[in-house]
């Protein structure tokens, strides 16, 4: 079987917890090649995030160009972009290229509470490259930020959130919205997919853990190592999905850090697992 060669585009994050370090392995992980172009800097640790440094614009383009005149990129997944030109640029680039799959986290704000892009990269974000996306993933706080409403709070209200997201997308090919509902209250935590006409949902359960820095780096990057390998696109999502809680699940297996630490990207690669191939 052709190994897919996966793209995120996104920032960097020290720690390894998220953006494109998490992608990376990720990506290895579910058995694609990972590549990365670096959109934003950041210095953070798994407690704040202290200083971010924006990537001209033209050099991100660069990057992009360079790399798919030489490789064939079977999915792309974007997330952390911090400025409207980059955001804006990145759109215009993926336009050029088409690459087969487009999966867009539209990361807003990181586990510490700190926000990772500018308010005027959002209609960016809405205008440019969410018509473009395979899949979209916010969370329910980014979600009400795209539409400009208040965050969902139930299912029911989470059916309308994903219905409204959807129209944010072109309507040719399949298209959907993987809304997460893990900022709903209670313990039963619940995500749903959309494509304009089905609504699947994703049933799941919290996890006690404070490791969950880089979740949604990390559900986003195993979509776009899935989609080039599985098809339709709700089974690369639950297989997504499941690989994510997994990797939760073992995530007290790390000491990363006195904040909110990784998942355990390579829980079942590393001596210790049942299933482990070392």
């Amino acid at each position: 079987m052709l190994i897919p060669n996966t793209l995120s585009i996104a920032g960097v994050d020290p720690s390894g917890g998220a953006g494109i370090l998490a992608d990376i392995k990720t990506m290895s992980a579910l058995g694609a090649y990972g590549m990365a172009v670096v959109a934003a800097l950041t210095a953070q640790n798994t407690r704040a995030v202290t200083h971010i440094a924006p990537v001209p614009p033209d050099f991100v383009a660069a990057q992009i160009d360079t790399l798919f005149d030489d490789v064939r990129v079977d999915a792309v997944k974007v997330g952390m972009l911090g400025q409207a030109g980059v955001t804006y640029i990145v759109a215009e680039r993926l336009q050029h290229w088409q690459p087969g799959h487009v999966v867009l986290d539209p990361v807003m704000v990181a586990k510490s509470g700190d926000h990772l892009l500018e308010r005027s990269a959002v209609d960016a974000l809405r205008e440019a490259l969410i018509p473009q996306a395979t899949v979209i993933t916010p969370n329910l706080p980014e979600a009400a930020v795209l539409l400009g409403e208040n965050a969902a709070d139930s299912p029911k209200t989470m059916r309308r959130v994903a219905e409204r997201l959807r129209r944010l997308m072109a309507d040719d090919g399949p298209r959907w919205v993987f809304l997460k509902g893990g900022h709903l209250p209670g313990n039963d935590t619940i995500d749903m997919l959309h494509d304009g006409d089905r609504l699947v949902e994703l049933p799941g359960r919290r996890i006690e853990t404070r490791n969950t820095h880089g979740t949604g780096c990390t559900l986003s990057a195993a979509l776009a190592a899935l989609l080039p390998q599985i098809s339709p696109v709700p089974e690369a999502a639950r297989q997504a999905k499941a690989y994510l809680v997994r990797a939760i699940q073992a995530s007290d297996q790390l000491q990363v850090g006195s904040g909110h630490g990784p998942v355990q990207h390579f829980h079942a690669w590393w001596p210790g697992h049942p299933q482990a191939v070392l």
